[in-house]
């Protein structure tokens, strides 16, 4: 006579549910643990963004000088003592100069119109800057529209100052990232591709985010 051996089911059951929460808590906690991280890079970051007059040849080549330029003068202008603390103030306190700065390259090169320079927040996707990699959501942006703004439009990382103009392009210096992120700020720009997963969750959830403030 053959004799089967009885299983219990609802033990089972609870203990592949009880996995199931645990395995869910160590991912929640992770990905909190990143959307915090990545927080800090936002909070410490402060990105340019230029918007060209039209999608003209001329146009976009204007922008590539403007970009140049704000970067060449960005990079005098900074000093030791500007920090995460004083960062927001000192683009509030330099934004004329700056718009100048947009504005003599725009009268050399026989552009007709003018710029505007606004400092606020603004959303961005994940972006990837050579091997640097910046988290979605809204940073401090400085905002530079060149007449109309109805071309394409060009963003890289102002403060820490990142972006360096280079033979016509710009680089990417990751040593000036040293003394402002957090040092889990810095693991997650320099992941190279190490948190993929993460980053598109993250920018799943700032999007909604977005979305939602945006109603």
């Amino acid at each position: 006579m053959c004799e089967f051996k009885k299983y219990n089911l609802s033990s089972d059951k609870m203990l592949l549910t009880a996995v199931a929460v645990v395995l869910s808590l160590c991912c929640a906690f992770s990905v909190s643990h990143f959307a915090a991280a990545a927080g800090t890079v936002r909070r410490d970051v402060v990105r340019l963004h230029i918007i060209a007059d039209c999608n003209t040849a001329e146009a976009q080549s204007v922008k590539l000088l403007v970009r140049d330029k704000l970067l060449e003068k960005n990079n005098e202008m900074l000093s030791g003592d500007v920090n995460t603390e004083n960062v927001y103030a000192y683009f509030e306190r330099n934004k004329a100069e700056l718009l100048e700065t947009a504005e003599n390259v725009l009268r050399e090169n026989g552009c007709s119109y003018g710029a505007k320079i606004t400092l606020g927040k603004e959303y961005y996707n994940t972006r990837y800057y050579g091997d640097l990699v910046f988290p979605a959501g809204e940073y401090m942006s400085l905002r530079v529209v060149l007449g109309e703004g109805k071309g394409e439009n060009w963003w890289c990382v102002m403060f820490p100052p990142l972006c360096i103009p280079a033979a016509g392009d710009v680089e990417t210096d990751e040593s000036k990232t040293a003394d402002i992120l957090t040092k889990s700020g810095k693991e997650i720009i320099s992941s190279n591709g190490k948190y993929i997963v993460k980053f598109k969750l993250l920018e799943l959830y700032e999007k909604l985010r977005e979305n939602v403030n945006t109603q």
